[in-house]
């Protein structure tokens, strides 16, 4: 059957109506605390009540939406390409089940946006406020955010295990110590310094050496601790594991 033929005896009125939106599980590292872009809703469904930012999807691709809303939230354009250069922006899952929002069936493609020193928030049209929050102090979301929620957490938490991607964190020049702080803020565990150390050194790859050492001594005033730089590994072998995994996997 053609195209034309298809669509004269074509009936939407004959179809269940879907739309799509995209979510966006935005993270950033705030004073030391892992926190998350949330907005407050001023439409109904859920009013006044907490959501993740997020939109229905127009003429656009799910990538262009995410981003989109991503920017209308934090300020970032596209179009200059803050985002795409800031941003680590990933498809994080599909989220589908019936009366999971009561206007109709609608799908949701949640993303994960992860970045250092976002901005100031800006509430987009649909939103009467946009700020961050420390993950453990987001709860009781709209809609099915809470899930999401947990699941970009999870995802997170799982790139910082096989991937370098702490590194985009810390300063092109950081020393140990402050990547220790950047997996301890996304893990939400304190780790040991001594070991954590010795870890990072043994993944190939992971990070190199400068040569240089700190302006300042070490945590305790100790020796000016010595500076690195991010190495060209794609994926850490062996992966840093988060103690409570190791602990599982002994």
């Amino acid at each position: 059957m053609d195209e034309a033929s298809f669509l004269a005896g074509y009936n939407p009125r004959d179809y269940p109506a879907v739309a799509v939106t995209v979510d966006v599980v935005a993270l950033t590292i705030r004073d030391g605390r892992l926190c998350v872009l949330l907005v407050e809703r001023g439409q109904q469904p859920f009013a006044g009540h907490r959501a993740l930012p997020g939109g229905f999807v127009r003429d656009e691709t799910l990538d262009e939406a995410a981003l989109r809303e991503l920017a209308e939230e934090t300020g970032l354009t596209p179009d200059t390409g803050d985002v795409l250069d800031r941003v680590h922006v990933e498809q994080l899952r599909t989220y589908g089940d019936p009366g999971r929002d009561p206007r109709m069936r609608i799908v949701s493609v949640a993303y994960l946006a992860f970045a250092p020193h976002l901005p100031e928030p800006v509430a987009g049209s649909d939103a009467a406020r946009a700020y961050w929050v420390p993950v453990d102090e987001a709860k009781d979301l709209a809609f099915d955010h809470d899930q999401i929620l947990a699941d970009g957490l999870e995802r997170a938490r799982d790139k910082l295990e096989y991937t370098p991607l702490a590194t985009a964190f810390v300063g092109t020049a950081f020393t140990i110590s402050e990547l220790r702080q950047v997996y301890a803020a996304v893990w939400g565990e304190e780790l040991h310094a001594g070991n954590f150390h010795r870890k990072v050194l043994s993944v190939p790859g992971f990070v190199e050496s400068t040569g240089e050492t700190a302006a300042r001594g070490g945590e305790r005033g100790g020796p000016r601790a010595r500076l690195y730089r991010a190495g060209d590994a794609r994926l850490l072998h062996p992966a840093l594991l988060r103690p409570t995994r190791e602990d599982r996997i002994r």
